[in-house]
């Protein structure tokens, strides 16, 4: 039985934990599915967008310790090439929102972390709180929240390991929106849909340079700016969105 399913909706596919007995926690199988998933995700032409959520109670509670308590070793939750979950340690070319529908925590909140954008369902709990277990976010969560939110903020969730609700993850810039929880995935598929609208070249360049910006000297983001600038601005779609700007029409983006 899957734990992970998919579902296109046009230039959209959303994609749903779907271990709700577990509350959604990461095995072995959730790894691989997901992985593929995102896979799914990032090779198909026909889609431009993706929104991960939760089916259930939780968004994601982390690691599945009963199955590691019970023998199944930690490294299965980890891909050879895309780290926890099948997708900590992938940097995706495409746009990813998260439907946070209930608790996003551990490694639940570092999947999330993985997204670009995150709706919070209004009853949600999110934080790191692997320190009070003994060890770390080491799925890129340390990093990640640390861009998302002040280091100084960052810092105090991190070590205290404390759970935040959704109200005040909105406050600290760690999510985007906040919504009742009936309304989050319709929410996230509705950024997503905006998204969509826009000229994929573009949108995936602006994704990229904004998160690179923070690994690489100033020099070297001009320089990949003006690499990256060189193929959006010549594309069609940049002709296209010019000429209906002018003509004061809605562009008809074809992602070249």
């Amino acid at each position: 039985m899957s734990c992970v399913s998919v579902e296109r909706m046009e230039r959209i596919l959303v994609i749903s934990l779907d271990r709700p007995a577990a509350l959604n926690a990461v095995d072995s199988r959730m790894t691989d599915e997901l992985g593929a998933a995102i896979d799914l995700l990032e090779r198909s032409d026909d889609l431009l967008v993706g929104v991960l959520t939760g089916t259930g109670r939780a968004f994601c509670v982390g690691a599945d310790m009963k199955a590691v308590a019970s023998g199944s070793p930690f490294d299965a939750l980890r891909h050879p090439e895309w780290g926890f979950a099948g997708m900590a340690t992938r940097r995706l070319d495409k746009p990813l929102v998260a439907a946070v529908n209930g608790a996003a925590i551990g490694g639940g909140l570092e999947i999330a972390l993985c997204c670009d954008v995150i709706v919070a369902a209004d009853d949600a709990l999110l934080g790191l709180p692997e320190v009070r277990h003994g060890v770390f976010a080491a799925g890129g969560g340390v990093q990640r929240l640390a861009r998302r939110v002040p280091l100084s903020t960052a810092l105090e969730l991190m070590l205290t390991g404390r759970l935040i609700p959704a109200s005040e993850a909105m406050h600290l810039g760690l999510v985007n929106r906040v919504a009742p929880r009936d309304d989050v995935l319709a929410e996230a598929v509705g950024i997503a849909s905006e998204i969509a609208a826009n000229a994929s070249l573009a949108v995936r360049a602006s994704k990229r340079l904004a998160w690179e910006g923070g690994d690489i000297t100033d020099s070297e983001v001009k320089r990949r700016t003006d690499q990256i600038a060189r193929d959006v601005f010549a594309s069609r779609d940049a002709a296209e969105g010019m000429a209906a700007f002018a003509d004061g029409r809605s562009p008809t983006f074809t992602g070249d």
